[in-house]
C-alpha cells in the first residue's frame, strides 16, 4: 500500500504544493495490494481510509485511463500500471548500472547482451551491448518486443501474479511468429510459472527462426522482478543445450551483480 489510513490523515491540508486528489489516487492504486485479487469499492475504502464515494470516483478515473478493469464483482489493475514502474526504473539509473556489466559479458561471449523492462504485454530495451555477430535485428534502446514469446519477456512476466499473467495472455489472440511459437495461454502460463521457480528462461525460434535467447531475472532489494538481462545467439553458432550449459551461470552471475549495484527499492 502506498499510504496507510493514518498517513493519509496526516497529509498536509491547504498546502498549495500538495495535490491531495493525486495523492488519493496513488493511495487507491497501492491499496490493490500484491496478491492480484479483485478489490471491491468497500474494500478499497477500508484499506485507504477514504470515503467510499471518493474511492468510486477515483476507480472510475482509473477505468477511464485503462489502468483498472472490472473483474469478479470488483476491480483489478491492468498491466498499463506497469508504465509507472518503468518511469521508476528509469529514475534508478538501471541502464548506468547494467551497461558496463553487459558490455563485459558481450565481449567475453561474443554475443549480444541486453536488459529490458516490462511495459504492458511488451518488453522495452533499456540497455544493450553490441557485437559484430550474425544477429542483425536492428534493436536499440527503446525497442519493443512481445513478451510472451521471448526469454526476457517470460522472465519479466514471472514477476507478475498468476492471475495477472493469465489476464495478459488471454486479452487478445497471440500471433504465431514462427512454427515454434507457443500461443496456448495455459501452456504459456505454465512456462512462466516454471521461470518464476528457476529465475531464468530459454526461448528458441519462437520470435525468429534461428534466434535463441537466454534470460535471467533482475530483482530489487525487496525481491521483486524489475528487469531481465538476456544473451542472444544464432543457432548456427550454438545448439540450444550447449548455449544453456555454456552461458546460463555466467548470465545469472551478471544478473546478481546488477542486483547488488542497484539502489535500495
Amino acid at each position: 500500500m502506498l499510504a496507510t489510513p493514518d498517513e493519509i490523515a496526516a497529509w498536509p491540508s491547504g498546502h498549495d504544493g500538495f495535490v491531495e486528489a493525486f495523492a488519493k489516487g496513488l493511495a487507491v492504486i497501492g491499496a490493490f495490494g500484491p496478491d492480484g485479487g479483485a478489490r471491491s469499492l468497500a474494500d478499497l475504502a477500508r484499506r485507504t481510509g477514504l470515503p467510499r464515494a471518493g474511492v468510486r470516483r477515483l476507480v472510475l478515473t482509473l477505468l477511464e485511463l485503462g489502468l483498472a478493469e472490472p473483474r469478479d464483482g470488483g476491480f483489478i489493475l491492468t498491466p498499463r500500471v506497469l508504465r509507472l514502474g518503468f518511469a521508476y526504473l528509469s529514475s534508478l539509473g538501471l541502464r548506468e548500472v547494467a551497461q558496463p556489466l553487459i558490455e563485459r559479458l558481450s565481449r567475453e561471449a561474443d554475443e549480444v547482451v541486453a536488459v529490458s523492462v516490462l511495459d504492458g504485454d511488451e518488453l522495452v530495451y533499456v540497455a544493450r551491448a553490441e557485437v559484430q555477430g550474425v544477429l542483425r535485428r536492428s534493436l536499440t534502446i527503446g525497442s519493443r518486443l512481445p513478451a510472451f514469446c521471448t526469454s526476457m519477456g517470460r522472465v519479466l512476466l514471472s514477476g507478475l501474479t498468476d492471475e495477472a499473467v493469465r489476464g495478459l495472455l488471454t486479452r487478445k489472440p497471440l500471433p504465431a511468429y514462427t512454427p515454434r511459437t507457443l500461443t496456448d495461454p495455459e501452456a504459456l502460463a505454465a512456462a512462466v510459472a516454471a521461470t518464476r521457480r528457476t529465475g531464468w528462461a530459454m526461448v528458441s525460434e519462437e520470435l525468429e527462426i534461428g534466434a535463441c535467447g537466454l534470460a535471467a531475472a533482475i530483482r530489487d532489494t525487496r525481491g521483486r522482478v524489475v528487469a531481465a538481462v538476456n544473451l542472444s545467439t544464432n543457432l548456427a553458432r550454438h545448439g540450444e543445450a550447449d548455449f544453456v550449459a555454456t552461458f546460463r551461470d555466467r548470465l545469472l552471475a551478471v544478473a546478481a551483480e546488477i542486483e547488488r549495484r542497484l539502489p535500495p527499492a
